[in-house]
Order: C-alpha cells, then structure tokens, then sequence
C-alpha cells in the first residue's frame, strides 16, 4: 500500500482508535505510527487529565471521583474527535473506552457517554493485546496483574456494546503492530 495514498490530508476524515488496557504496547504504536508521518494523538488525553486530578486529590481516583473525571475525559475526546477535518488520523482511546473504565469502577454508562458514542463514530477500532511486560514508571497505572485483564476486557466490551468489531493486534513489537494495523484499513475511494 502507497503511504501517500494512505495519508491524503485532503480526503474527508477517517479516524482509527488504538486501544487496549494498561500494559497494551499504546504508546509505542503510536510513536511507531507518528514515526511514518501518519497523524496520531501524541499525548494521551485521559492520562493528562488523570494526572491533574491525581495532583488535586493526592491520591489515586476512587469510584466518587470517577463520573467528574470520566466528563472530562469524553469533552477531551470529542475536542479531539471535532477537531479533525480531513484525511486520516489515530487516536490513542477513544469514546467508547470509558464504557470500560467506568465498569471497572462498578459504574454504567452515563447519558452523555452514550450520546457521544452514537454520534461521533470512528472508522475503525484496533484493540492492542497486552504486553507481557508490564511497567509504568510514573505510576499513572496501579492495576494488579488480573485487573489489567479485567480492564482490557471491559475496554473491548465497550467497544462491542457501542457497535463496533475491532480489530485485534496480537502483542507483538511495534512495527510489525502498525503493519498490520495499516493492512487492516482501506485507501479512500475519490
């Protein structure tokens, strides 16, 4: 497949997630992603926001913090999402994530959560298999072992309750990721 014609910025939008729970290999494929001059989120909204609340609170996020948090996260999810025009584009999480996240926390989907996954659509989902080797340096994630599955399962159920198929992409190193990952969309029609 031509890159050119993968990544035509003047082509209507078409917009790809990357997803999958903690430990999933996100950041890399995106990096890898952003390496080919294929436009992708550089900086995880979720986990911007996360850190803010964290340095407000001084602690973790409980299951009270989680629908205001939750709130924020979709707005930054559907600046992003209005905020591209044309041509192809991946984002690291998308809508249906927090589907996921608040499950996790004991808490179902709230009206505008719902509301935003039936209007702002994407083209297609690619949920990242988790990696063996889970670390997270700045401790943004503090799920055991058997809660990241757990988080990674409720995340791709999300995506299945709002109506998507995802993609899945075996854990893998980044590149041969994102090979599959381009072999797996489609070159616009003119």
């Amino acid at each position: 497949m031509d890159l050119n014609e993968l990544t035509d910025p003047a082509g209507p939008p078409r917009r790809y997630v990357v997803t999958g729970g903690p430990s999933a290999g996100k950041e890399a494929v995106i990096t890898e992603l952003v390496s080919r001059g294929i436009p992708a989120t550089e900086n995880e909204p979720a986990r911007e926001i996360y850190r803010r609340h964290r340095e407000r609170l001084g602690r973790h996020l409980e299951v009270g913090d989680r629908r205001e948090y939750s709130r924020e996260v979709l707005a930054a999810f559907i600046a992003e999402y209005t905020g591209h025009k044309a041509g192809l584009r991946f984002y690291n999480r998308g809508i249906p994530d927090g589907y996921g996240w608040d499950a996790f926390f004991g808490l179902g989907p709230y009206p505008e959560l719902e509301q935003a996954a039936r209007i702002y659509r994407y083209d297609g989902i690619f949920v990242l298999d988790p990696l063996d080797d889970f670390a997270s340096a700045d401790d943004l994630v503090f799920a055991k072992d058997r809660e990241i599955r757990r988080v990674h399962e409720l995340i791709t159920q999300g995506y299945y309750d709002t109506g998507y198929r995802p993609v899945f992409v075996p854990a893998d190193d980044p590149v041969r990721r994102v090979d599959l990952i381009l072999a797996n969309i489609s070159v616009p029609e003119h």
